[in-house]
């Protein structure tokens, strides 16, 4: 045989051969039957190819998402930076509307108590006979903090003392099985109803009366607050040993107070003759003195208004 001819033969199979095995491999559902695994490098190339950009480091660039596009134009920038000017703007106008209407720094000075100071301002409510001087201490025309001065006034012992009373007078209900979420109810508006009419006539008084005094309205919150303390001794006496515990403890109670507020308050309402030394004479100061016994009056008998029907 020519091994020319068989060379010119074998030339034209050598070509159909590859045109045959591109078939299969052109087609992505189709393998090799001869591979063991599939080729998987042009699908991912497909998939993620499109995210990496050159020297990013196989992140997708920033540019390429919406996100990206939108932070990079000025006039958005300019939106956002002129948006928290507007919210800054607002926060400010807010915090004075609030401290006008709602003194917040004020409130932080009648709340600036610890232990020792509750513990003594108890045994002055419940004492008050032998304690001098009545006081209060100021540093750079500025009262101290209640921390520091047993004579300050505060708002922790009132909120929680009425806070007490409250749960107290739910306790005292249920024992006599007349327990409800309606009548507690009514309990704690009343006493909130009866605290807030005192303030509205002291300060109504005090007008009419034409009364220079540092004494605000916070003030008089604190100072008619502490009666709850001696309120929720007697029911507790009262729940213990019956009315014989009650009559006594709250009397000794309703004592104390109208000596604390007499004291207390003839600084505050008899501000002026009482820094001067003067006695209180003409009928202003009888006024002024009659304001405050009338005060000091009123509070036993809020205390046991708002605590007779509960001990039987």
């Amino acid at each position: 045989m020519n091994p020319a001819g068989l060379a010119a033969a074998g030339t034209p199979r050598q070509r159909k051969w590859p045109s045959k095995r591109r078939v299969p491999v052109s087609q992505p559902g189709m393998a090799d039957p001869h591979q063991l695994f599939d080729d998987t490098s042009s699908a991912q190339s497909r998939g993620y190819g499109a995210q990496r950009v050159p020297g990013g480091l196989g992140y997708p660039a920033a540019s390429t998402s919406p996100q990206g596009a939108f932070l990079a134009d000025p006039v958005s920038n300019m939106a956002m930076a002129y948006g928290s000017s507007l919210a800054a703007q607002g926060k400010e106008l807010v915090d004075k509307n609030i401290d006008r209407f709602i003194p917040v720094t004020k409130l932080k000075y009648y709340f600036a108590v610890d232990t020792m100071y509750v513990g003594k301002k108890l045994g002055l409510l419940v004492f008050p006979y032998l304690h001098q001087d009545w006081e209060v201490q100021y540093q750079q025309d500025t009262p101290v903090a209640p921390r520091f001065d047993v004579n300050a006034p505060d708002l922790y012992i009132p909120a929680m003392a009425f806070i007490t009373y409250v749960l107290v007078a739910g306790l005292a209900l249920g024992t006599q099985d007349r327990f409800s979420p309606d009548l507690l109810g009514l309990q704690a508006s009343s006493a909130l109803a009866w605290l807030t009419l005192e303030v509205l006539a002291i300060l109504l008084s005090l007008y009419l009366v034409t009364v220079n005094t540092d004494l605000s309205t916070i003030d008089l919150v604190a100072f008619l607050g502490y009666k709850y303390v001696g309120m929720i001794g007697g029911v507790l006496m009262g729940l213990l040993f019956g009315k014989i515990g009650y009559y006594l403890v709250l009397g000794w109670c309703c004592v104390s107070i109208f000596v604390f507020m007499i004291r207390t308050l003839r600084l505050k309402i008899l501000a002026e003759a009482a820094a001067e030394g003067i006695p209180v004479r003409g009928a202003r100061n009888q006024l002024r003195m009659y304001l405050t016994m009338a005060v000091a009056a009123a509070q036993p008998l809020l205390m046991y208004w708002l605590t007779f029907h509960l001990v039987r």
